[in-house]
């Protein structure tokens, strides 16, 4: 099979990147939308019998991101393409993977069976906010991590006597792989959510920082009243430069205020999602993850692991 990659308007910018990467042309596909919001597609390229990869992150405008790809998968289905994998570097509604409340929906699991009634074979996609997201796709699913890039990133700069901190309990086992990648001490946030509206309230830290560089990781910033929550404890504790990474850049609401006004050395994110002007702070550092997806790509293509990437 040859293999084609489209991608919706979500980040055009990261599918080209990954074309590049594969030396490959992005396909041509027309994806708008009429002034009554209903969404067109037409796949300009022919793809039947074709290995088809679409490019999507569920990023703002979110609904309208993941309405595209769901039109997308379905056009290239009825254009025979001969397998179909949803690429999606950002997967939105991941926060809402149980019922933690009373008559609340599990938007996560009802996305997983919409990409998959559409006609997606398979699933590409990178640091879930939950693992157990995975299994409510019955097709196939691969989840990278950009930690080897955080890795790498953070080991050049050869830091003396830092601890990665997690940011709040449920991100511990993550933030402790990261952790043994570096070779560093491992402390956590505790911290507790009030109701819906997003207000995060940190209680305080296991683990020690006093005196030392503190990394504090997690897997995305929305409005980053977790993370400078966290930022605070931290700070408070007599941590000396504290670092911010994370994989997914949502920074939404008052999320570039709040980071402008926390006491923070440098963030670290991906571009997983694209990135507005004026979410672009000066200690802002993006690193990409196109060759990493276009790695992935590669295997899945060619039938071999893709776990090679992280050996």
């Amino acid at each position: 099979m040859e293999l084609s990659i489209f991608t919706g308007n979500a980040n055009r910018q990261l599918a080209a990147s990954i074309c590049r990467h594969l030396h490959i042309p992005l396909g041509d596909a027309d994806v708008f939308q009429f002034s009554n919001e209903n969404i067109f597609v037409k796949i300009n390229d022919n793809v039947r019998g074709r290995d088809v990869f679409v490019i999507q992150p569920f990023s703002a405008p979110v609904n309208r991101s993941i309405m595209e790809l769901l039109i997308m998968i379905d056009a290239l289905k009825r254009a025979s393409a001969a397998r179909i994998t949803a690429v999606i570097p950002y997967y939105a509604y991941g926060r809402t993977d149980k019922k933690d409340q009373p008559r609340v929906p599990i938007t996560a699991r009802l996305i997983a069976d919409c990409i998959t009634v559409a006609g997606a074979q398979r699933v590409l996609t990178m640091d879930m906010h939950a693992g157990q997201i995975q299994g409510f796709f019955n097709i196939p699913v691969d989840e990278l991590t950009a930690q080897i890039l955080q890795a790498r990133y953070f080991v050049q700069k050869e830091l003396d006597d830092f601890t990665v901190v997690a940011a709040d309990e449920g991100f511990a086992k993550k933030a402790r792989q990261l952790a043994d990648r570096l070779d560093a001490p491992l402390a956590i946030v505790e911290k507790r959510r009030i109701g819906n509206n997003g207000h995060i309230e940190a209680m305080g830290i296991i683990g020690s920082v006093q005196g030392r560089h503190a990394l504090i990781v997690d897997d995305e910033i929305d409005t980053a009243g977790s993370l400078t929550q966290a930022v605070r404890v931290v700070h408070d504790r007599g941590a000396r430069d504290i670092y911010c990474c994370a994989t997914h850049g949502v920074l939404s609401g008052p999320a570039v205020e709040r980071l402008s006004n926390a006491p923070i050395k440098e963030i670290v994110i991906t571009d997983s999602i694209p990135l507005t002007d004026y979410k672009r702070l000066p200690n802002l550092t993006v690193l990409s993850v196109a060759e990493l997806f276009a790695g992935a790509i590669s295997r899945i293509h060619d039938g071999r692991s893709v776990t090679e990437l992280f050996r």
